[in-house]
């Protein structure tokens, strides 16, 4: 049988104070609660893309093993609505890339530094308006 401890005796002294523990510089986030599946938005509040991924890594290296914190590096963003239907993963090569750099500010959405037609994310809804809605009778002008 083990020795219990009494109530009033404790494993260490009352007026020991617990050191601080030590606090990373810059922004600590939960990628799962403050990055994926985010929407964001560029400097105009126009919808660029939605967080879809990470790319992690240390700054200024590769990720190596053993290193004890990792830093984002760039916003995934891409066509994964089937892969995370059908499980998968979508190519590296299918994914835009928006680097850290860009990003202004992390909150409900995340905000860009840039305006968004500067980046490679939105060539997609730029072929589909100019050769598939382009096409369509009216579709080059504003309805309003």
């Amino acid at each position: 049988m083990s020795p219990r401890l009494r109530r009033s005796t404790r494993p260490f002294p009352p007026d020991e104070t617990l050191p601080e523990p030590v606090r990373p510089a810059g922004l600590v986030l939960d990628a799962r609660l403050h990055l994926l599946d985010r929407q964001t938005l560029d400097v105009d509040d126009v919808p660029v893309a939605t967080v879809d991924d990470l790319e992690i890594g240390p700054p200024g290296s590769s990720l190596l093993a053993g290193t004890d914190s990792v830093f984002v590096t760039a916003l995934l963003s891409g066509p994964v609505l089937a892969t995370r239907i059908f499980g998968g993963r979508p190519p590296a090569s299918r994914l835009h890339r928006i680097d850290w750099r860009h990003v202004t500010d992390v909150g409900t959405t995340v905000r860009l530094g840039v305006h968004g037609d500067s980046l490679d994310v939105l060539w997609v809804e730029r072929w589909v308006r100019d050769h598939v809605i382009g096409r369509i009778p009216g579709g080059r002008h504003d309805p309003g």
